[in-house]
């Protein structure tokens, strides 16, 4: 991963044009080619982007960072303060904890709780970043990437989102959709989700488990 501190200003230019005047700002490449431009203001979402595949093209004073589709992303560099790069190597995904791991078991073996029609292809899809909980076809035959947890928050959203970009990359899969499964999911993951395209589903654990509840329910 590269990281630089620069002053900058910042045009999009492709189906929408969007401009950032000059100021301080973090610029991030990382290894899948993608690069993002953050500002000190927020938690997880960067000013702009520019997903992979995407070529970075840099010359004194400018980047230009261009995807397939011809959009351009233009950094214009007035001073750099700080030039660094790590090697993170291979990122391991949070890990489950028991009931997380239990709650993909059941899902796997009862995939039509994810949807009408859905049918598992494979548990624990390895990608070059990680293993996808469940990979799944829907009732229309579409891949579908699932991702499970116990509580739904917004880093499970966004490692879906990672593995959502790599997946759509192979033409053996794509289109492929996304699915957030969790026993709760928070509102900010949820509006984040939505934003993304990726479907969230509640499931509830004890149901799967055939474990039926003692509360007393009027309906």
């Amino acid at each position: 991963m590269r990281l630089v501190i620069a002053k900058c200003s910042v045009d999009y230019v492709g189906r929408l044009s969007a401009h950032l005047p000059p100021a301080t700002r973090l610029l991030m490449v990382k290894a899948d080619g993608s690069v993002s431009i953050h500002a000190d203001d927020r938690a997880y979402k960067p000013l702009n982007w520019m997903s992979p595949p995407c070529r970075l093209e840099e010359a004194p004073g400018v980047w230009r960072v261009v995807n397939k589709a011809g959009e351009e992303l233009r950094i214009t560099l007035e001073e750099i303060f700080q030039d660094t790069s790590y090697e993170l190597g291979v990122d391991p995904g949070l890990r489950k904890d028991g009931v997380e791991a239990h709650l993909q078991e059941l899902l796997a073996a009862n995939p039509e709780t994810l949807g009408e029609g859905f049918t598992l292809i494979r548990r624990e899809y390895m990608t070059a970043i990680g293993p996808v909980d469940l990979l799944c076809r829907d009732g229309a035959q579409g891949t579908v990437a699932v991702e499970v947890k116990r509580r739904g928050e917004i880093d499970g959203v966004e490692q879906l989102t990672r593995y959502l970009e790599l997946l759509n990359r192979d033409p053996l899969l794509a289109p492929v959709a996304g699915v957030f499964a969790a026993q709760e999911i928070k509102p900010q993951a949820r509006v984040l989700a939505t934003d993304r395209g990726i479907r969230c589903v509640v499931v509830d654990y004890d149901k799967l488990r055939g474990i039926e509840r003692d509360e007393l329910t009027l309906f």
